[in-house]
């Protein structure tokens, strides 16, 4: 039985998360994917971006395992909206896993773009997209530069909600912890070593400040979920999984809305069919 086929059963709805073994099976899968990937690709190195967030820094801690830290070359690209103690973590996590890393400000990058557009300025989300697409820029430069693939942090729960940068954070060569809900990456994290302020830290995509994941999505991590693994994943309705989640059945339809409005992120852009 899948893991969606037994919440949408009510075994667990609420709990995804994974026992010990399936957390050793995980990153043993998930560290193999890594050095297939470099493998297919004919490449030694990676490039990752470091933003002292769980993701970034559970992915840090795997491609050290799949393909050695000397293999492995960390960005940390704070800008002004980002929390001193976040990019501080992000220096941290590559210092205890001996990752070869550089500090790159973004601030002068994102404001030569408002230079040459000054009517975005002012505009919080067209802003904030621009600083997320200026570290996938960074990324792949230095991956080109050293013939290295660009590693992705993006999540389960990010990608069936879009919430996500289209050709920002979502331009990456793979997303080794793609298949993972947030409340698993949590998990994971804790399992191979994450310090658990970083493991358990409010999650934000640092594109303006006091931004936060759950602020803007309008739901906590573990709500979302389980609305996720029933609704979407394992086609429960709308007015059963309100029930069985203990939400308003509002909340789950803006869900489905998040999911079908993202679509497009998850796709490559279309064209029209052949004649």
């Amino acid at each position: 039985m899948s893991e969606t086929e037994a919440i949408a059963k009510g075994d667990s709805p609420l709990d995804l998360s994974l026992s010990a073994a399936e957390l050793d099976a995980r990153r043993e899968h998930i560290t193999d994917f890594i050095a297939d990937q470099l493998d297919a690709a004919g490449v030694d190195r990676a490039v990752l971006g470091l933003s002292g967030g769980v993701d970034s820094s559970l992915v840090a801690h795997l491609a050290v395992e799949a393909i050695g830290a000397e293999n492995l070359h960390g960005l940390v690209m704070p800008s002004s909206v980002n929390d001193e103690a976040t990019m501080s973590d992000a220096e941290r996590v590559a210092m205890e896993l001996g990752i070869e890393y550089d500090v790159i400000e973004i601030n002068p990058i994102v404001d030569t773009f408002l230079d040459a557009y000054p009517e975005a300025e002012g505009e919080k989300m067209a802003v904030g997209n621009v600083r997320v697409r200026a570290r996938a820029v960074l990324n792949y430069l230095v991956a080109n530069t050293e013939n290295a693939l660009v590693l992705g942090t993006g999540n389960r729960t990010e990608s069936l909600t879009g919430y996500f940068t289209k050709y920002g954070d979502g331009a990456v060569d793979c997303h080794p912890i793609a298949n993972l809900y947030k409340q698993q990456v949590r998990q994971l994290a804790r399992h191979v070593g994450v310090p658990q302020e970083i493991a358990e830290r409010t999650p934000t995509a640092g594109m303006w400040v006091d931004q936060t994941d759950e602020g803007e999505l309008g739901v906590e991590y573990d709500t979302l979920d389980s609305i996720l693994a029933l609704a979407i994943e394992g086609e429960v309705g709308t007015s059963a999984t309100a029930r069985i989640v203990g939400v308003d059945r509002e909340i789950v339809e803006r869900v489905r809305d998040l999911f079908e409005q993202s679509g497009h992120k998850r796709s490559m852009p279309p064209a029209p069919a052949k004649l």
